[in-house]
């Protein structure tokens, strides 16, 4: 890991090309198969309902969107379309960008509007959005202020960034170090801190508004995994623990009380953060 002189931001070294990239980003990652999303009403048990009420009354901070009345939105790294689908049945127009042609297509498969590609060849040239949100995505790029930059002219002058990454800051990165669950290596190329992601949209025409602390241990559970594989114990467990990130769902509630006190001290290994354009730099 090194340090980036200009802004202290940690990246991995040296810096992987876009092609070796590739190969970490199988047809099976995680986040490009996505949660599955149902576009018509399913029979489901009373257990079920009453936990998808109580989801609705917690709020984890995960995709946590500014105040904002509802227009047009761009979501970068939009998968398979799950968020999507949500603010599209908030009445927003959708449009989303993600550099895995399978994972667009399954969006496209239930009507959204997927393109594929890098964001230098797919963004648009004219400001044209109200909002645009990334959810774990700016750590994988190869030039995030770049990105950010290309990104602030997309959207209107009073719009919305929306952003998370994971906290580089917190307890957990700093306890478990190489075995860190959101160190994920070689795909994060860059890692962020409250204040290098604050000097990092500073210097690419953005004001940081707000820094929200998820209120998520999936980050810890996944680390404390890599700890006992590591030590070659409890292997089975290890595995379990090391996927649960990606397939908590709805035991993420039975650890929100345990996520909300960490958060309250920012602990919690995750961050998203709101931000609009600086005063003039959308026509820069």
């Amino acid at each position: 890991m090194v340090r980036c002189r200009g802004c202290g931001l940690m990246r991995t070294d040296p810096r992987p090309t876009a092609q070796s990239m590739a190969l970490y980003y199988p047809a099976d990652y995680g986040p490009h198969r996505g949660p599955a999303v149902t576009t018509s009403p399913q029979s489901v048990s009373l257990p079920r309902r009453v936990l998808r009420m109580a989801g609705k009354l917690i709020e984890y901070n995960a995709t946590r969107v500014p105040p904002v009345s509802h227009g047009r939105m761009l979501e970068i790294g939009a998968a398979t379309g799950a968020f999507m689908t949500q603010m599209a049945g908030c009445g927003w127009q959708v449009e989303g960008i993600d550099v895995s042609e399978a994972a667009a297509a399954k969006a496209r498969e239930r009507g959204l509007c997927v393109s594929t590609g890098s964001l230098e060849n797919a963004l648009p040239a004219s400001a044209s959005y109200d909002l645009i949100v990334g959810w774990m995505v700016l750590e994988h790029l190869h030039q995030p202020k770049l990105a950010l930059e290309k990104l602030r002219h997309c959207l209107k002058p009073d719009g919305w960034l929306a952003i998370s990454v994971p906290n580089g800051a917190s307890l957990e990165s700093r306890f478990f170090r190489e075995n860190w669950y959101a160190l994920d290596l070689p795909r994060h190329l860059f890692h962020f801190t409250p204040s290098t992601i604050r000097t990092l949209l500073d210097a690419s025409g953005w004001e940081v508004r707000r820094i929200l602390q998820q209120r998520l241990l999936a980050n810890l559970i996944g680390s404390v995994g890599y700890v006992l594989r590591e030590r070659n114990t409890a292997l089975s467990l290890a595995r379990h623990l090391i996927e649960f990130p990606d397939k908590a769902g709805r035991q993420n509630q039975l650890l929100y009380p345990l996520a909300l006190l960490f958060s309250a001290f920012g602990q919690t290994g995750r961050m998203t953060v709101w931000a609009q354009p600086t005063r003039g730099s959308t026509r820069d």
